[in-house]
């Protein structure tokens, strides 16, 4: 009969380098994750293309292989970057909107939430709109990556968009691809305004237009004698 000890001992050596492994994994994807933060800061501040494997090497003070072995190309670490930008985006401005009632109320959620992500974008940038001017013209995974994301934005606004006529907030006739393009076009020219032109008070016409374009689509604007 084997004893305790040597039973016990190979369940010590294989727990303890299963410890070791996922503190090595993890260890692996704090590196990639820092990696990421970085390459993101620099997209915001010089666009996904300026994005240098020698930079992000100085800036995390690693080795341009170290940066290198966590991607494998500077492709990748593009699509990396914008799959991160994405994900903060949608904790920042989807997911908060959706604890606020359907319909108009869930609208202006996410209007209002995107708004406040672009008065901080106006100083340090937007990469689905420095993206768009980097890779409108291309092909490629980086701007399959780029595109998907603004789509899959767009889609859920245009769902949120829909539930406002369901409920009656808006006009069952208004035409919801037009009100998310209206919407969609507001954030554009803010951006445009504000942090290429800076013109003073592109945030409040923004916000405007917004209210202007509740008065057009509004159910009260169907019932209005013309």
């Amino acid at each position: 009969m084997p004893s305790t000890t040597s039973t016990v001992k190979p369940f010590i050596r294989a727990t303890t380098t299963k410890s070791r492994g996922d503190r090595a994994l993890q260890k692996g994807q704090q590196t990639k994750q820092l990696i990421i933060d970085a390459a993101l800061g620099l997209a915001q501040q010089i666009g996904l293309e300026g994005i240098s494997i020698g930079v992000l090497a100085e800036i995390t003070h690693m080795s341009k292989s170290g940066v290198f072995a966590h991607f494998g190309s500077r492709e990748e670490l593009q699509i990396s970057v914008v799959r991160e930008y994405y994900q903060r985006f949608s904790d920042e401005v989807f997911f908060p909107a959706m604890n606020a009632p359907r319909g108009l109320p869930r609208v202006r959620a996410l209007f209002g939430n995107w708004m406040k992500r672009v008065t901080i974008e106006i100083q340090s940038g937007c990469i689905f709109i420095s993206g768009a001017v980097e890779f409108d013209d291309r092909t490629g995974p980086v701007r399959d990556a780029l595109a998907n994301s603004v789509q899959a934005w767009l889609q859920a606004l245009h769902r949120a968009v829909l539930q406002a006529q369901e409920e009656g907030h808006l006009r069952a006739d208004a035409d919801a691809q037009q009100v998310g393009f209206e919407i969609h076009a507001l954030i554009l020219a803010l951006h445009y305004e504000a942090r290429f032109l800076k013109n003073p008070g592109a945030i409040e016409r923004a916000h405007t237009g917004f209210e202007n374009m509740l008065l057009r689509y509004g159910k009260a604007a169907a019932q209005t004698p013309t």
